[in-house]
């Protein structure tokens, strides 16, 4: 079977380090375009930590959230080890002491408490059972991290008012003011971000890392690792650009790669079809579309002033990317950026 080795992430892998072998004292939040290699990022990270770091990872990305109840399946784990039953409070911070485990899926919650944490209308009960883990994880000289990756799948999710909110409190609480524990939040919900950025209560408290695709040279070093041609290199580069989990199918079918681009970019051309016809009726948000999408041919990423209805909705359809820090669009990748112009085309055949 072909392994393909992480590659090339050394600026950002210094970048999160630094953060971790500092005070922790801001929510980090790690986003880019969806398939960037933001998740493979912060497993390597996690990888080369030390054994003084505890991580508790929360992946709310495989997972469907839809009540409070299922968030806490998420946040918890009810078993230690080798699926070993969790009895006793005092159980989980020897459990975690003795391991030579340093990554979690999820806070151990001992069967003792889950009557009391687990109160559906009171999420602070969860909160404040992890502050205390926290808390008696530091003074054991432990450095606890949370990764939580897609975080916005929680964003509509109410408990007496959005629980994200509740959730970004405690996240301040345990960052800024107590400084107990670092706090990755990942995703490549790009209005997400953009609407953390804006948010006025995370001002000063918050920092954001780019993870993007890969830049040209990269792309060139990692397909040659795995025996690409200078041709090969350029066709790859030229259907994916840099995205990373297109690059690794191009590998696995390097035998066909001039078949295997055609196809991807035929997917991706109806894809793009069917997210554009869904809103045909609404002529007026399809004509904002179309126009929008020209403006992206020859620039390939604009600056944008404001997010209007079909910069939203090409956003939500994962069409195209908006970072908001340098307040920039641009298609989520080299594949969508052909199938846009490819799209376009067939529009302007078609017109009468």
């Amino acid at each position: 079977m072909l392994e393909i080795e992480f590659h090339d992430r050394e600026k950002e892998i210094r970048e999160i380090m630094r953060i971790l072998n500092s005070r922790p004292d801001l929510i980090t939040f790690v986003y880019g375009p969806i398939n960037s290699g933001k998740s493979s990022l912060m497993d390597e990270v996690v990888r080369k930590l030390p054994d003084d770091y505890v991580v508790f990872f929360i992946d709310l990305r495989a997972h469907v959230v839809t009540n409070i109840d299922e968030f806490y399946d998420v946040l918890f784990s009810y078993e230690i080890g080798l699926k070993r039953k969790i009895t006793k409070s005092s159980d989980v911070i020897s459990s975690i002491l003795s391991s030579t485990v340093k990554f979690y899926s999820g806070f151990p919650l001992p069967e003792n408490l889950i009557s009391k944490v687990l109160k559906k209308d009171k999420p602070k009960n969860a909160f404040t059972y992890i502050f205390s883990i926290l808390q008696e994880l530091k003074s054991k000289d432990k450095i606890p991290v949370i990764i939580l990756d897609e975080l916005q799948v929680i964003g509509d999710l109410k408990i007496n008012g959005l629980l994200i909110y509740e959730l970004f409190n405690f996240f301040v609480t345990i960052t800024k003011r107590h400084h107990l524990a670092h706090v990755f939040a990942i995703t490549s919900d790009s209005l997400f971000i953009e609407k953390v950025f804006n948010e006025a209560m995370l001002h000063g408290r918050c920092r954001y890392l780019l993870v993007d695709d890969f830049d040209y040279n990269t792309t060139k070093e990692f397909l040659k690792k795995y025996g690409f041609s200078q041709e090969e290199s350029e066709l790859t580069w030229n259907y994916f650009g840099g995205k990373p989990v297109y690059l690794v199918e191009a590998i696995k079918n390097k035998d066909r790669l001039k078949e295997f681009c055609e196809e991807q970019l035929k997917l991706r051309v109806s894809q793009v079809l069917d997210a554009i016809y869904e809103i045909e009726e609404n002529k007026k948000l399809f004509n904002s579309v179309i126009d929008l999408l020209k403006s992206l041919i020859d620039n390939e990423k604009i600056r944008y002033k404001k997010i209007d209805e079909a910069l939203r909705f090409c956003v939500r359809k994962n069409i195209l990317f908006l970072e908001p820090v340098n307040r920039i669009v641009k298609p989520q990748s080299q594949l969508d950026l052909l199938a846009i112009r490819d799209v376009l085309n067939e529009r302007n055949s078609t017109s009468p």
